[in-house]
């Protein structure tokens, strides 16, 4: 084996190891939230904030991330990320309140953050475009197979062993990515190696984007939330002429004023995720509250949503460096859509059979737009934007996320209120849960447009017929 097949062998291993870290941490602690809520006597509201805070951290500090990658290096960034991720998910299942949790939880948001920002990049700087789409297609296969363990796996360590078991699991294959990626990843890559990090940038980039999105979620439980959440809005209108002024900015606008293609693309990720991602909390609720299941047998159940993703999308991955991105995920954006439809009408007389059917549904419509949509992202931009295109990608993701939890705050905020989860309160959760699945069925049809919208792209052309930067 040659040094560059040996290179893009180890980045492949070690991205896709990472790329399976996060997500099961994702999956798993959507089945403890009813268990860390019994231990520590909390509100459903409150418990929210365990998922959102990690988002909130993750979105907000990837792109500032990505485009510090991009000028230190990649490779260094990635082993801070992993490092941080290890150590704050130690002291995550060390918490002894719910308060201290979130508050480990937001930090290792910010581990994560550092690790999305560069995966993906490692791997598009290493493998040539017209391998791309396979690689993508590997990659995003490891998240679901994450998120496919995340609910089986996180449902039998919190049934059996307690929540923490599964912070502690994080560690252990931190430890492992450590290892691996200091002794066998050699090399490093940066693309923008001497250029200047711009930290006001970077600061009003965050904080704007923190504080939206703290209002948003807030709007229901406090009166100074819509102050905030203003306050956000006025920060990133603020951050976007100042970028645009600025030589050498945290997030380069014209990324997305002088690109269609990466353009619509990121805004089809943001409408995905933010339709999608809070599923699986809302049916880990109703599973285990309302149905009244252990975690063990509610995570089987969920299992076949992510497990259609897993096995599609590298298919997925292949089509789309044969047919156009925009095509295999409008189709993958229209199932999505369906499947959501059908959660509307959620019940407790729901069969199991036809919930796990329609789970199934949902899965293979992610894995058809997941990987074409990361496809066309990466193939949109120069070599010298992939840390950027890579961690602005990831922002869309984890802010969509962020906005999925937002609404189901908000929404079970007015529902349910501040009150500790019981099945007294069944009838209040399946309202709530009713009314988010109306929510994400009008923004994932509202998504496949944006989707159409990004044009035709054939990402083994290269970005020179995709975007701008030439």
């Amino acid at each position: 084996m040659n040094k560059d097949e040996s290179i893009k062998k180890y980045a492949l291993m070690v991205a896709m190891a990472a790329s399976f870290l996060t997500p099961f941490m994702g999956s798993a602690i959507n089945l403890a939230v009813p268990s860390i809520g019994k231990d520590f006597n909390s509100s459903a509201l409150l418990l929210s904030w365990v998922v959102t805070s990690y988002l909130l951290a993750s979105a907000a500090l990837l792109v500032p991330f990505g485009r510090l990658a991009d000028i230190v290096g990649r490779k260094k960034i990635f082993l801070l990320g992993v490092l941080s991720f290890s150590v704050f998910s130690l002291l995550c299942g060390l918490s002894r309140s719910v308060e201290a949790l979130i508050f480990f939880r937001a930090l290792q948001g910010a581990g994560s953050a550092m690790i999305f920002g560069t995966g993906m990049a490692i791997l598009t700087s290493v493998f040539p475009p017209q391998e791309r789409g396979r690689v993508l297609g590997l990659n995003v296969a490891v998240v679901y197979v994450g998120l496919s363990l995340g609910p089986v796996l996180g449902g039998w360590m919190n049934h059996n062993l307690g929540w923490q078991s599964i912070f502690y699991f994080n560690v252990l294959v931190g430890i492992y990515i450590l290892f691996f990626t200091a002794s066998k990843l050699k090399g490093e890559w940066t693309g923008a190696r001497g250029e200047s990090f711009d930290l006001a940038g970077a600061v009003l980039y965050s904080s704007g984007l923190v504080m939206f999105m703290y209002g948003i979620s807030s709007l229901a439980a406090s009166a100074w939330a819509k102050y905030i959440l203003l306050a956000g809005l006025a920060l990133l209108i603020f951050f976007v002429r100042y970028a645009v002024r600025t030589k050498q900015p945290v997030l380069d606008i014209k990324l997305f004023s002088g690109n269609v293609t990466f353009a619509f693309s990121n805004l089809a990720a943001l409408i995905n995720y933010s339709a999608t991602f809070a599923v699986g909390f809302l049916l880990s609720l109703h599973l285990q509250v309302v149905m009244g299941y252990n975690s063990q047998t509610a995570g089987l159940i969920l299992l076949s949503q992510p497990v259609l993703m897993a096995l599609l999308s590298p298919f997925a991955g292949r089509l789309s460096d044969r047919v156009e991105p925009r095509v295999v995920s409008s189709w993958g954006m229209a199932l999505t859509t369906l499947g959501l439809f059908v959660f509307c009408f959620i019940n407790p007389g729901m069969p199991i059979w036809f919930i796990m059917l329609n789970l199934a549904l949902l899965g293979t419509g992610f894995a058809l737009f997941s990987s074409p949509n990361s496809n066309a992202v990466m193939g949109s931009v120069e070599k010298r934007f992939y840390g950027v295109a890579s961690s602005t990608l990831g922002t869309m993701r984890l802010t969509g996320q962020a906005v999925s939890m937002a609404i189901v705050t908000l929404i079970t905020a007015f529902f349910v209120g501040n009150v500790a989860l019981s099945p007294a309160y069944s009838g209040l959760l399946i309202k709530s849960a009713r009314t988010a699945f109306i929510v994400f069925t009008a923004l994932c049809f509202a998504g496949v447009f944006a989707s159409l919208a990004r044009g035709n792209v054939r990402p083994g052309a290269g970005p020179g017929k995709a975007g701008i930067g030439n």
